[in-house]
């Protein structure tokens, strides 16, 4: 393909080739209540220096968890991340790499993403893993899809539990193929299992279930396995491989797709992204997953080598037909939580979840103790818990957000029937008297 520089001539030699007599021809659809009718405001350049000190004045105005206490999370988590990570990624080998489709010249890209699948397959208790996502909630649309393709239903059955965020995104997929969408109550903060028998039958493709849940709260994902194989749907389990030092893998109670988010493997908040999106799966189902696969070999001379054994984005010839439409693999965050697990090791991860654990029930416990302030629900918890209070949960996060502690997340935009309540994540950055300093600020803020 030739580059055509854009100056007027080439502008114009495009427009004649589409009949089009001016960039406006190509605008008309627009209404015009939704184009901008005066140029952009858009002040004069800076020099370096000046632009470099705007831009640190506009990012002093974020609320950073590198400034404040984070208690939000929600999906996205205030763990720890290790130095060496960004030093390593920042090399140019890595920071400027793309997707390795000439195996040759790319087998330490290749390499990483090996062992990147390798460690999230032991994490999850599944038999492979693929070279990731986007983030979480494109991870579980997909399984979505996946399921369908697998059985051939039509219905994806879902926890209330289930991340309302990628409760959405799941929506915006399914409604292309037509599928339909049911919701399994969570009253208690955990599915309701009268509810859910009900719910799942002979036209369910899947059964999502996310533990710990949005609430915090654990499922009991061996049951929910039963309920979906005894219908011959499939089960998707939304995890965050953090905890998985701690707790049980999901492919060992029952799941056949485990997904979930990676942020916490090493990737920092970043203001949203970007992010990493976890998938796993039974062999059986390795034809139908979504992204890219690295697979080992040997050469011609018995050396070791890597190679991208699937890539569904790159059936060409496939087009609509390909498994998946995903575009990329996020290998420069896969390689962030590969350094990260192979820094922490084994023991490190689950240091990490003991201490998010012991940390969020003092923390529950402390908090408990504020006059009106309770746990809204009974059921056990790993680092996230639900907090019912005596006064808006949103005034409440503005006015101790002026205190520098990010509260957590109010679940009225998600729930209106949680409207006091709010979630509050506990990671092992927490201290005791940060958790301390919280319980007298919120004490201080209901009184």
């Amino acid at each position: 393909m030739r580059y055509l520089p854009n100056t007027p001539q080439n502008q114009r030699a495009m427009l004649d080739v589409i009949g089009a007599r001016a960039i406006e021809d190509l605008l008309v659809k627009i209404p015009a209540k939704a184009r901008l009718s005066r140029p952009l405001g858009l002040p004069p350049a800076l020099a370096e220096t000046d632009l470099i000190r705007h831009l640190r004045a506009l990012a002093a105005e974020n609320a950073d968890a590198d400034s404040y206490t984070c208690f939000a999370g929600g999906g996205a988590y205030d763990h720890y991340v290790p130095s060496p990570i960004n030093h390593l990624i920042s090399r140019g080998e890595f920071f400027t790499a793309y997707t390795p489709y000439q195996p040759e010249a790319s087998q330490g890209t290749l390499r990483t993403i090996y062992e990147y699948q390798t460690m999230l397959a032991e994490l999850t208790g599944m038999d492979v893993a693929n070279a990731s996502i986007y983030d979480g909630a494109s991870s579980l649309a997909e399984a979505a899809l996946m399921a369908q393709a697998v059985t051939g239903r039509t219905e994806i059955v879902l926890g209330t539990g289930v991340n309302p965020l990628y409760r959405r995104v799941v929506a915006a997929y399914c409604e292309g193929p037509g599928l339909r969408l049911r919701d399994v109550p969570a009253p208690e903060g955990v599915l309701d299992g009268a509810a859910l028998r009900k719910l799942v039958g002979a036209k369910t493709a899947a059964l999502v279930v996310q533990s710990p849940n949005f609430y915090g709260c654990l499922e009991d994902i061996a049951a929910a396995a039963e309920t979906a194989h005894a219908a011959g749907a499939l089960l998707v389990v939304v995890s965050d491989p953090v905890n998985l030092g701690v707790l049980e893998a999901p492919g060992r109670l029952g799941a056949d797709i485990v997904v979930g988010e990676g942020q916490g493997l090493g990737v920092p908040l970043s203001y949203g992204g970007p992010y990493l999106g976890v998938f796993a799966a039974k062999q059986e189902f390795v034809r139908r997953m979504p992204g890219r696969l690295v697979g080992a070999t040997v050469d011609l001379d018995g050396r070791r080598g890597f190679v991208l054994t699937l890539q569904t984005r790159e059936q060409h010839i496939r087009r609509a037909k390909a498994t998946s439409n995903i575009c990329t693999n996020v290998a420069l965050c896969a390689l962030m939580a590969t350094i990260y697990l192979a820094i922490l090791g084994r023991r490190g991860l689950a240091r990490v979840g003991e201490l998010s654990l012991a940390k969020a029930h003092y923390a529950a416990e402390r908090l408990g103790q504020v006059p009106g302030v309770s746990l809204r629900f009974s059921a056990p918890f790993f680092k996230e818990f639900t907090l019912k209070l005596p006064k808006s949960p949103e005034r409440v996060v503005a006015r101790l957000a002026r205190g520098r502690i990010l509260a957590g997340v109010p679940l009225k935009p998600f729930d209106r029937r949680l409207g006091d309540c709010l979630v509050v994540a506990v990671t092992e950055k927490r201290t005791k008297e940060e958790i301390d300093a919280f319980a007298e600020a919120l004490a201080r803020m209901v009184a």
